[in-house]
């Protein structure tokens, strides 16, 4: 998805000349990164709130179009007003395409209604993280990460390492780091009974679909 916003260089700066362009409908912000000097920024307060209620905004390349200059950016961190909807500070960072760079991608969870963990066990998913902090070139940076909880039984955890990651793509970890990002656990106030007939149902169902796989194929009979 591209994204482009408009914004507009600033001159004054302090608290007084922030006071002022908020009242004008404006949030005060910051360009940073590569080999220029940060510039001072403002951006139309009400199309940057929406701006940032999508999820894109804030794992994506954006265009800013600064004074009739396009530029790519990162949005890096925004400031919220304590109790009202209104924003009040925000940074951006250049990006150069032949650079790395660190960002935090959202984790999107599918299939949780027919892994056996959920759909056989009783169980619920309970998501450990829901972003990952990726490093990859500006142009591989994916919008959202896909986790796929098919195959999950309850006990059972999906790990950093078992993502099936975009080319380009990789995990920031520690050495030997391997976090969990998702497991199907067992709801509180189950009782061992109810486990019980849950995990033998599951059995049940697995072993005529392994039954079929493992049966010969029947021969056309001979006239």
């Amino acid at each position: 998805m591209k994204i482009e916003f408009n914004a507009s260089k600033r001159e004054l700066q302090g608290t007084g000349a922030s006071r002022r362009l908020r009242r004008a409908g404006k949030v005060p912000g910051i360009l940073y990164g590569g080999e220029t000097a940060a510039q001072p920024i403002d951006v139309d307060h009400n199309a940057l709130f929406h701006r940032l209620k999508q999820e894109a905004f804030h794992a994506s390349i954006l265009t800013m179009n600064l004074d009739g200059q396009k530029q790519q950016v990162l949005l890096r961190d925004y400031q919220m007003h304590a109790y009202k909807l209104q924003v009040l500070h925000i940074d951006f960072q250049r990006v150069s395409a032949d650079r790395k760079i660190h960002m935090k991608v959202p984790l999107h969870f599918v299939n949780a209604d027919i892994a056996p963990g959920v759909k056989l066990q009783g169980g619920v998913v309970s998501h450990v993280i829901n972003e990952l902090n990726v490093t990859c070139l500006p142009a591989d940076l994916p919008e959202f990460i896909e986790v796929d909880m098919k195959d999950v039984a309850v006990g059972h955890s999906i790990h950093v390492n078992d993502l099936n990651l975009p080319k380009g793509v990789e995990p920031v970890l520690h050495q030997g780091e391997n976090p969990v990002v998702a497991s199907i656990v067992v709801p509180r106030g189950t009782t061992e009974a109810e486990l019980a007939v849950a995990e033998e149902a599951t059995a049940a169902t697995a072993e005529p679909a392994a039954a079929t796989a493992a049966a010969p194929a029947k021969q056309p009979e001979k006239k």
